[in-house]
């Protein structure tokens, strides 16, 4: 499979003051559990016993070992807060991590939503840093490869997208060296030295992902309708889709479909993730609730699965 990126570049490690797991090419154990926790608590920070986040990420085939040593990693990050009650040990999300996990899922479950309305303008962030400050430089990569850039020539990066208040947050925050961002529209100079903006993304291999996407999850939609994945299936499965199609709005930052190839699969992603996800919220919600019974003499009532409309709505 081509990943036209390092997954360490897709989520940067440092959110705020959260240090989220690094995306991986695969699952770690501690997205895994992330993507788990955040799936049925975000909203209400609902705990969670330490035994039964082992239990539920066992069934994904982590081992007891892996999910303890995930679940305290992801504590010492601040993504996990901790509550003992003799000797049982339970966990929720910090107040910030979930208020990054729900933005992220936001973003996620906004992606592709709506029409294409591209203005024709591009965002064009420049930048000159010391020589010494490669550190510095390759957060400033990851940084704007999250926030939907891509390099065109070197110190130089682009989008389609105009500057919204994210992108001017997060890239205030690198005080080293100088940077400048305007929106400008290409002129095409009809020569071979010409090289146009979309060139900065391989869009080949970000079809292949879109079409890698659809073939592997596009099987399971007739048993989700009729419903026959249940349980810890509908659980795992569900991780899953989450955890691969979160890429995407990096991969691709919504590219002007004018200038993508005919048929550009992004749409046909999109319907599929959803159908997948939401089609799986109830029966993945009623077995992470029974696997919680086992653990807690009366589980705590905010585990509930949000849908992607719950995630765009930022519904509380």
């Amino acid at each position: 499979m081509v990943i036209p990126y390092e997954m360490a570049d897709i989520v940067p490690d440092v959110v705020g003051s959260v240090r989220l797991p690094r995306r991986q090419a695969g699952s770690s154990p501690q997205g895994l559990a992330t993507t788990l926790i955040a799936d049925y608590t975000a909203r209400t920070r609902a705990w969670l016993p330490s035994a039964s986040i082992v239990a539920l990420l066992a069934e994904t085939g982590v081992s007891p070992t892996g999910g303890r040593t995930a679940i305290s990693r992801l504590a010492r990050r601040g993504v996990l807060e901790n509550h003992r009650d003799g000797r049982r040990s339970s966990y929720r999300l910090t107040r910030t991590a979930a208020d990054e996990l729900l933005g992220g899922g936001a973003w996620i479950a906004g992606f592709a939503a709506g029409g294409d309305s591209w203005d024709g303008s591009w965002t064009l962030v420049a930048f000159s840093l010391p020589q010494e400050a490669n550190g510095h430089r390759r957060a400033l990569r990851d940084q704007l490869r999250w926030l939907g850039f891509a390099s065109l020539f070197d110190g130089l990066w682009i989008s389609p997208d105009a500057p919204n208040p994210t992108v001017e947050n997060r890239l205030r925050a690198f005080g080293v060296g100088a940077m400048s961002i305007f929106r400008a529209r290409h002129v095409d100079l009809a020569n071979t030295s010409d090289r146009s903006p979309i060139e900065a993304w391989d869009v080949a291999a970000i079809a292949h992902q879109y079409e890698t996407f659809i073939e592997r999850w596009r099987p399971l939609l007739p048993q989700i309708r009729t419903g026959r994945i249940t349980g810890a299936r509908a659980v795992a499965t569900r991780t899953e889709v989450m955890d691969t199609y979160r890429r995407f709005p990096v991969l691709d930052p919504q590219l002007p479909i004018a200038l993508m190839p005919a048929d550009w699969p992004r749409g046909r992603a999109r319907e599929l993730f959803v159908s997948v996800y939401d089609g799986l919220a109830a029966p993945a919600e009623e077995h992470v609730r029974a696997v919680v019974a086992r653990f807690a003499d009366s589980p705590d009532p905010g585990i509930r699965a949000h849908t992607t409309g719950d995630l765009r709505a930022g519904a509380a």
